[in-house]
Parts: structure tokens; C-alpha cells; sequence
């Protein structure tokens, strides 16, 4: 089983659910087997072409057929073309479990798309919130999920206990969770990863307190123990109104809308992974549009917009004011890891971390400016709600073109 984490803490806000190494894989999952007789489960899966030759596909679709809880896998293939989309249905037949594949980039799935682009109601960006919003609608289509969870295609370190311990929360008829993040530590291979979070988020959140004053949203965006975690599951019922993000604030802006939307006793974090790996994302301080520099602009425009609404104003000096107490809270905070990283004997760059910190403190400048020169900008794509309500059988015809692509294959 394991030795017990010494830690048990709840923050008050949302209910964390912690891994305490006294229950095994196969007893969550002998719970999860009978709970899917009330609550049925399927996963969504969103996939770039590429990733079907990377290191982590392959493992985690053989630790997923070991499942016998999960009924259904929904998998979004992206940037494939007609071959590539006939050998990526050949390297899912490997599921023991039914699947679907949405082939976003064939011929039935572009013309619906191109529908909706007409009437102005489609993503407008190419991505993984694209890609989220296309399966979530097809989950919403098929009505026969009452329990969803959605992860990426990258992690290294994937084991089934991972999904066991994500469906747990949302999928027991006895609790009333309605939404579920994961969460881990990003320590591997000797060091500690996540810098994103460690160096930006959790700063941030820090600054936006300090100089704006408390509230509600930044006291529930601090309770998560790792907002950027891609890993997440839900009630199928949320899905008309969940409103995805198109950029790289997906998974902040999908903690908004729960904030805004569900009552916190609806809302957990569970403990999923004592080792986590996947595609680390490059610094890139030299462009803007990529790595960790544009997650980082997106990231913040998110957090801005999301208080925008609240009635903070923000002009020029506050951005200067949040720039500057974030540099200082953040270069603070390098300290903590490095002493966090000596103690636990991994090896820490102090230099790389500060370049780091560097970087997303100019970028706070840069979203304030991208804010300021564009307030009504919403990267949020319209909800399954809006879209059925202008387009009242796009849904069925959603479910019947995707039957359609995967019975020419089957």
C-alpha cells in the first residue's frame, strides 16, 4: 500500500480529497463497477495526430482497457488527415472498450463546422478547447453518460489508478459533487516541474489579493492545489452551460465558470498521481504566440477578465502596481522552492527560475495592454445551450456524423 501522506489539510472552500495510500486500485475500482449501473462513465480524450507516435498514447490506452467501470471512450483526433485518421481508428481498436472518434478535420465534421462559422457561433481557434468543446457536444448527443472525465494524451507516468481516483468523486451516487479536478505534485526525474503554476498562478493570485483586495473568486482560485491540471471530471449535466476557453487558459477559465455557476460544496479536488509526467512546454521568452510565454499572457488575461466582470477596474498604474508586487511575491517564492527542493535532495535551477519569473512579469504588462486594447474580447466559445437554441438539431447531427466517419472504419 504505501507509507501515508503526512498531510490531511482542507482549505474551507472546496473539499480536497487526499491520497492516503490505504485504499487500493482495485478496491476504487470494484466500488466504480457497481456505481456504473447507476451513473454510466465515459471518457473523453482529446488527441493531436502527433500524439499517437509519441511515448504516453500507447501505455495509457493498454492501463485503460484494464478498466471494466468505464462503458464508452470519446476520443478528438485533431490535424489528421484521411490516412491518418484510419490508422489512429486502427490504434483505438485496442480498447477493449466501445469508442468514438470525432475526426474534427474530415469532410462531415468541417461542413458543420463551416455551418456554424456562417452563423457565427463556432470556435474561432484551432486547439485543445476546440477540440474539448466538439467532444463534450458529442458526450451531450450520445445522453447515455451520467459521470465524464477528460485528460490529456501526454502523460508519461499514467497508471489506472489515475482514473479511478478522478471518476471517484463525481461518479459515487452518495456524494454530491458535481465537478472534480485533479491534482498531483510535478516532481520528476530529480526536480520539481510546473512552473507555470508554482511561478505564475500562485504569485499572481498573491498580487491580485494584495492590490485589488480579497474576494470570493481569488479565494476560491488559491483553494486549488494545482489549477492547471488538464485532468478533470464532471456530471453530464453540466454540459449546456459549460462555456470553454479557446486559448491556453482552458483550465482556469473552466474553474471560473464553476465558480461562477456551482456551489462550492459541489466542487472537489482529488489527489489522482504520486508521479506525473507529460510534454513539457519550452520557456520561449523570445515569441509571445508560444511555450509557457503565451500560456502565460492567456493565463492572466483569464484571471483579469474573469475580475473585470466582478467590478474591478484596471488601468495602466494597477497593472504597474500587480506587475511589481507579483515580481516581488514571485522571486520570494523561488526561495521557498529552492529550500523545498534542497530538503527533498532535488536539484533546483535558481538562475532558470528567475528568468522565469522575469518573463511572466513583463507578460503581465503585455496582457494588461491586450486587455486594455480589447476589453470586449471573450475567448470563451458559446455554450452547447446557445448553439441548440440557434441551432436546434446541430447536437443529432453532431452524434450522426461522427457514426457515420467511425462505421466507414468499423
Amino acid at each position: 500500500m504505501g507509507i501515508a501522506m503526512g498531510d490531511f489539510s482542507q482549505n474551507g472552500w472546496v473539499t480536497t480529497l487526499h491520497n492516503f495510500k490505504t485504499r487500493s486500485t482495485e478496491s476504487l475500482e470494484t466500488d466504480l463497477e457497481l456505481f456504473s449501473g447507476y451513473r454510466p462513465m465515459e471518457l473523453i480524450l482529446p488527441s493531436l495526430y502527433s500524439e499517437l507516435e509519441g511515448p504516453a498514447l500507447k501505455h495509457i490506452v493498454e492501463q485503460i482497457s484494464q478498466v471494466k467501470y468505464l462503458s464508452h471512450v470519446v476520443i478528438g483526433l485533431d490535424r489528421a488527415d484521411r490516412d491518418q485518421y484510419e490508422y489512429a481508428f486502427s490504434f483505438f481498436k485496442n480498447l477493449r472498450q466501445s469508442f468514438s472518434m470525432l475526426w474534427n478535420d474530415g469532410p462531415r465534421l468541417t461542413s458543420l463546422h463551416n455551418e456554424l462559422e456562417d452563423k457565427g457561433l463556432a470556435p474561432q481557434v484551432l486547439g485543445k478547447g476546440r477540440n474539448v468543446w466538439y467532444s463534450i457536444g458529442y458526450v451531450h448527443a450520445r445522453a447515455k453518460a451520467e459521470a465524464v472525465a477528460l485528460h490529456d494524451c501526454d502523460i508519461v507516468t499514467y497508471d489506472r489508478e489515475l482514473l479511478a481516483r478522478l471518476f471517484y468523486p463525481v461518479a459515487n451516487p452518495n456524494y454530491q459533487f458535481e465537478f472534480c479536478k485533479g491534482f498531483y505534485a510535478r516532481v520528476t526525474d530529480d526536480k520539481m516541474n510546473g512552473r507555470a503554476c508554482r511561478l505564475l498562478v500562485t504569485p499572481l493570485l498573491l498580487a491580485l489579493e494584495q492590490v485589488l483586495g480579497s474576494c470570493d473568486y481569488i479565494r476560491f482560485m488559491q483553494s486549488f492545489r494545482y489549477p492547471l491540471a488538464g485532468e478533470f471530471s464532471f456530471r453530464r449535466s453540466l454540459i449546456p452551460e459549460m462555456r470553454i476557453s479557446s486559448d491556453w487558459g482552458l483550465e482556469v477559465a473552466i474553474l471560473s465558470e464553476m465558480q461562477r455557476n456551482q456551489a462550492s460544496n459541489r466542487i472537489c479536488q482529488v489527489d489522482i498521481s504520486d508521479a506525473y509526467d507529460h510534454k513539457h512546454q519550452s520557456l520561449s521568452a523570445d515569441d509571445k504566440t508560444a511555450g509557457l510565454s503565451r500560456m502565460s499572457i492567456d493565463i492572466t488575461k483569464v484571471l483579469i477578465r474573469k475580475l473585470a466582470t466582478r467590478g474591478y477596474c484596471f488601468g495602466p498604474d494597477v497593472f504597474r502596481t500587480i506587475k511589481a508586487t507579483y515580481f516581488r511575491l514571485a522571486l520570494d517564492m523561488v526561495h521557498y522552492y529552492q529550500t523545498d527542493a534542497e530538503i527533498n535532495g532535488l536539484s533546483f535551477d535558481i538562475d532558470m527560475e528567475e528568468r522565469a519569473v522575469e518573463l511572466f512579469a513583463e507578460n503581465i504588462m503585455h496582457a494588461g495592454e491586450a486587455f486594455a486594447a480589447n476589453p470586449m474580447e471573450s475567448p470563451f466559445i458559446l455554450s452547447w445551450n446557445r448553439v441548440s437554441s440557434a441551432v436546434p438539431d446541430l447536437t443529432s447531427r453532431l452524434r450522426i456524423a461522427v457514426e457515420k466517419d467511425n462505421a466507414e472504419l468499423h
